[in-house]
């Protein structure tokens, strides 16, 4: 990895990193050109809108599935939600659907007519899927069967050609010795592991029963300042923040001696989108191809605020899960020769980045407490 700033961020305070994003401009194409229609489950995650930006960038119609809920749950979107009946400029569409309810996507795929379909959803948490089990398996695994069936049914009745994007985890290889590449077994140590283990290998029979061009991206561990708040990266920079504007004293964890391949999330998309671009599909291995523990996290992120981690992190039993998984580091050599594609964002820029997006949240936060308007939520 190139040599980065190692500075704390009290050194320059005035210099913040701005997390990269994809160009989402809206592209006009020529008349004779129609635009390419992507269909995205998962679109209100983390992936879900990076990639929505990439493709819009790109000059794609993008669709989303997303699922009923009495709270709104787009605001990953919100900066790039157009009002549907600005029809000239409203590229971004939402639809009602489930992994679920295999009928609501076969009927939207009917409607919606996508060129490339890309399956994020899931219970992504692996220490939820040992609390629901049965229902992460059904999303994860059984969704992902649903999925294709009605993308190869579609394709048989319409006549139409569909391209197919599988998300896959590096959680697959579980106990596996790393490094980690396409040919690495798989050893799957939880529920949610073992129902993407079933999903990858759902998607490599479509493919070789019935031709479907179906790739599966085994993605490394990949974050940013919209990783949801339960994850251990977002969880220490939320906590982070709060912690150095007062709010909050202690910050809870488990296994500090985890290792993972963390990139950017916003780097992984681009190589999504480049798996279905290829001639022939395929399975890709996407990481930064370096590991660093929950610890190394602890000290780039609590070091760039000028504090000492050790005052403030207490391991709590609860956080460890009953099978662990101590080292994943990804071989990404395929998708440097095959795709092209090459991480942008390296570790400590990725912690900084999420620190400052996090910094300036606890700020906000902050001001509304010291106003009366909402308390400090009790956290110790």
């Amino acid at each position: 990895m190139a040599s980065e700033n190692n500075g704390s961020r009290s050194e320059s305070e005035s210099e913040s990193i701005t997390p990269p994003k994809a160009d989402s401009t809206v592209v006009e194409m020529p008349p004779s050109q129609p635009r390419k229609i992507a269909l995205i489950t998962g679109i209100t995650g983390q992936d879900g809108s990076y990639l929505t930006e990439l493709l819009l960038g790109k000059g794609y119609e993008v669709h989303g599935l997303i699922r009923r809920s009495s709270n709104f749950n787009t605001q990953r979107l919100n900066h790039i939600y157009i009002d549907p009946h600005n029809v000239n400029k409203a590229l971004m569409k939402l639809h009602y659907a489930d992994l679920t309810d295999a009928s609501s996507l076969r009927r939207w795929l009917d409607v919606i007519k996508p060129d490339e379909v890309y399956n994020l959803a899931a219970q992504s948490h692996v220490a939820v899927s040992f609390e629901i089990p049965d229902y992460t398996a059904d999303v994860v695994a059984t969704g992902a069967l649903r999925l294709l069936e009605a993308v190869r049914s579609h394709t048989i009745d319409s006549g139409r050609f569909v391209k197919y994007y599988q998300a896959g985890s590096s959680e697959m290889f579980g106990s596996t010795p790393p490094p980690q590449s396409e040919t690495t077994p798989f050893h799957p140590r939880s529920p949610y592991a073992a129902s993407k283990c079933a999903a990858h290998w759902y998607t490599v029979n479509y493919r070789e029963a019935y031709g479907l061009f179906a790739c599966n991206g085994i993605l490394f561990n990949h974050e940013s300042p919209r990783r949801g708040e339960n994850f251990v990266t977002r969880k220490i920079t939320r906590a982070l923040g709060r912690i150095k504007v007062g709010l909050q004293t202690k910050l809870f964890l488990g296994n500090l001696q985890a290792s993972r391949d963390w990139g950017f999330a916003g780097d992984y998309v681009e190589a999504m989108w480049l798996m279905l671009q290829q001639e022939k599909p395929d399975d890709y291995v996407v990481a930064t191809e370096e590991a660093h523990t929950v610890e190394e996290f602890l000290d780039v992120s609590f070091g760039y605020l000028g504090l000492d981690w050790k005052n403030h992190v207490e391991i709590d039993p609860r956080y460890f899960r009953p099978s662990e998984v101590d080292n994943l580091q990804g071989d990404a050599s395929k998708a440097k020769e095959v795709l092209g594609w090459k991480p942008k964002v390296g570790f400590e820029t990725l912690v900084k980045m999420m620190v400052d997006e996090d910094l300036a949240l606890a700020n906000r936060e902050k001001l509304l407490v010291d106003a009366g308007y909402m308390d400090a939520k009790q956290q110790p």
